[in-house]
């Protein structure tokens, strides 16, 4: 069996520093720190300065920058190319670390550690292309502050949040949705969004404009389709776009709540769901070069993303498990006793 050992201590080295200072040997420096006058030396030795001499907080900075070896990204060339290339898919590094533990059964890199890379390469390289591998590309870590919110508007049977269901609340219930626009710079440029609250599966359209008759019409052949069980409300908010919901109640009878004034983060779902699609549609896009094939695409691959709320399962494979259990729900109804 090999021998343990023990790094000195930051306390360790001012000790040691004092007694140096103090003109005492290697011997008795080692004795009042019950450590081997070998250790001693060689601690002189390597974490002195040439003009400061041995100094505490000078060596243990030399000691820790010895033992750095480079994050695990730079070490393992393997887990770097999985990494890479999940960020590239336009995960964000916790869908990465995620779904890595998920595949092997065990924890295989932290998402900090991740972003951590990602930024030291940003600092070593000064190659802003390294951004693009972040989920919102920004060159500094930290939240910014968006100013704004929406107005209150009259609504003819509106019904206020509150009175929702509270099973669309805890997101365990599927059927429970939520919708909004996504604007761009170009005026009259927008896609809507509707977003299911359990599975965070995303549907995407672009209406010929925001006119009421056109949004009702546009969350219809986007809900309408599924089986009444999995669409059972719709969260909004208070713009008059959304003023023919009531549309929604009667052809399909899905039920339609209003969010409080100046209250979007009461749909987070969405707003979270629109903020993500910003990496593939800034606000720049022209949606005139856009065409439905190529939505599609980007809704399959955020629908086809893993995401930590569905413990590292992808939106896509959450929403079938639900399809299936409802068409064996169907057909056990339909079958003879």
């Amino acid at each position: 069996m090999g021998e343990h050992y023990r790094q000195l201590s930051l306390e360790e080295r001012c000790t040691i520093a004092r007694l140096r200072e103090a003109g005492q040997s290697c011997r008795q420096i080692a004795a009042a720190v019950d450590r081997p006058a070998s250790t001693i030396a060689r601690e002189l030795k390597r974490n002195s300065g040439k003009t400061v001499g041995y100094k505490p907080v000078y060596a243990e900075e030399q000691a820790r920058a010895r033992r750095w070896t480079g994050s695990r990204l730079e070490r393992d060339a393997g887990l770097r190319e999985k990494v890479l290339g999940g960020l590239a898919a336009g995960w964000s590094p916790e869908q990465v670390a995620g779904r890595l533990a998920r595949e092997a059964g065990e924890p295989c890199i932290s998402h900090e550690s991740i972003y951590r890379f990602v930024y030291a390469q940003l600092r070593r390289t000064n190659d802003g292309a390294w951004r693009q591998y972040l989920p919102r590309a920004r060159a500094k870590r930290g939240w910014r502050r968006k100013p704004g919110g929406s107005p209150a508007s009259f609504i003819r049977l509106r019904t206020p949040i509150t009175e929702r269901p509270a099973d669309a609340a805890n997101r365990q219930t599927p059927g429970h949705w939520e919708a909004d626009y996504m604007l761009f710079a170009r005026y009259g440029h927008n896609i809507l969004v509707a977003h299911e609250r359990a599975c965070r599966v995303l549907l995407l359209t672009q209406p010929p404009d925001r006119k009421a008759a056109h949004t009702a019409e546009a969350l219809g052949s986007l809900i309408g389709p599924w089986p009444e069980t999995l669409r059972t409300t719709l969260t909004i908010d208070n713009g008059t776009e959304f003023a023919e919901h009531h549309r929604l109640i009667d052809q399909f009878g899905i039920r339609t709540f209003f969010c409080d004034p100046h209250a979007p983060w009461q749909k987070g779902g969405v707003e979270n769901a629109i903020g993500r699609l910003r990496r593939y549609l800034p606000r720049s896009t022209n949606l005139d070069d856009l065409g439905p094939e190529q939505l599609g695409a980007i809704a399959a691959r955020y629908n086809n993303t893993p995401r930590k709320c569905l413990d590292f399962k992808t939106p896509a494979e959450a929403w079938a498990q639900h399809l299936l259990h409802f068409e064996c729900e169907s057909t056990s109804r339909l079958s003879p006793g």
